[in-house]
């Protein structure tokens, strides 16, 4: 297969944004493409603000900077893929949104253009049967924020050729990052650990094992986290980490991935965490106080 040169992001969120700044840096021309002018400016202007932090940093040169801005193109038209040489999905968790783009595409692209979607939930084969490619597709799963956070899961099914996988290992190695092998299965390796420990946090508040501060502070002075598990929870988003559960909860049918019912009725209010300004903790408050409740 030909050599990576040119790279098309499907998405221009927190993800995707991140996804293109990382290639953009590293030297690759990028193709962004939304469904909306707003969108693209939205992301493109986060863009620019995280690399400036990073020139003020002394972590980047003024001229990578530019030299990177200037790699970047931003587009609403899928057909603008068409020349890339790896497109990379970091759309909604929806699958037969991501299915659609990915059919489309398929008719666009060559034959040597590899898929890879950045889901951290869904299956990569439930993806890969959209297409006539599915031996070269591939999940690239990032980390939020994608700028800092070092890993990648390099994720490979039962289809995707070796050739493949060893061509989109190196690709995520060339962008500075530490890609792992991870087999294609709902929440690779990270979330498959990580969703049922802050589901059992959750299990944790419900049944008045400890209050939220307590529990947090004991996982982070007893276990040395980061942050605690309550604290994550609204960091990641409520909303986000009660539809990954229902995917993984669907995928396993095992009780650890099943959505507890406070962070249902959470969910209900409205409170998704930090974004919505109330989760576990109250944001409207600085620092932030341990929200009422109702337990």
């Amino acid at each position: 297969m030909a050599e990576i040169r040119r790279v098309g992001v499907l998405g221009c969120g927190l993800m995707g944004s991140g996804i293109a700044q990382v290639a953009a840096t590293a030297g690759y021309d990028t193709i962004v493409r939304d469904v909306s002018k707003e969108f693209l400016d939205r992301g493109r202007a986060g863009i620019e603000k995280s690399l400036a932090k990073f020139v003020e940093k002394g972590k980047l040169p003024a001229a990578d900077r530019d030299a990177a801005l200037q790699r970047l193109t931003f587009t609403t038209a899928v057909a603008d893929l068409q020349p890339v040489d790896i497109v990379i999905e970091a759309i909604t968790e929806d699958l037969a949104l991501k299915n659609a783009l990915f059919k489309e595409l398929d008719t666009l692209c060559g034959a040597g253009t590899v898929f890879a979607s950045n889901t951290s939930s869904l299956t990569i084969a439930e993806m890969a049967a959209a297409t006539k490619r599915a031996d070269r597709f591939v999940g690239l799963h990032f980390f939020n924020p994608v700028p800092l956070m070092a890993l990648v899961e390099v994720v490979r099914t039962v289809t995707t050729s070796e050739q493949t996988f060893k061509r989109a290992f190196a690709f995520a190695a060339s962008l500075g990052k530490e890609p792992v092998a991870a087999k294609d299965n709902s929440g690779f390796i990270v979330n498959l650990l990580l969703v049922p420990y802050l589901l059992d946090a959750i299990r944790a508040v419900e049944r008045g094992v400890g209050s939220v501060p307590d529990i947090d502070k004991a996982m982070v002075l007893g276990c040395g986290y980061p942050m605690g598990p309550l604290t994550l929870l609204d960091f990641v988003g409520l909303d986000t980490t009660h539809h990954i559960a229902e995917i993984m909860f669907k995928e396993y049918r095992e009780p650890r991935y099943a959505p507890p019912p406070l962070l249902k009725r959470m969910v209900l209010a409205g409170m998704y965490g930090k974004k919505s300004g109330k989760g576990f903790y109250d944001y409207s408050a600085n620092p932030p106080i341990v929200n009422n409740l109702g337990l």
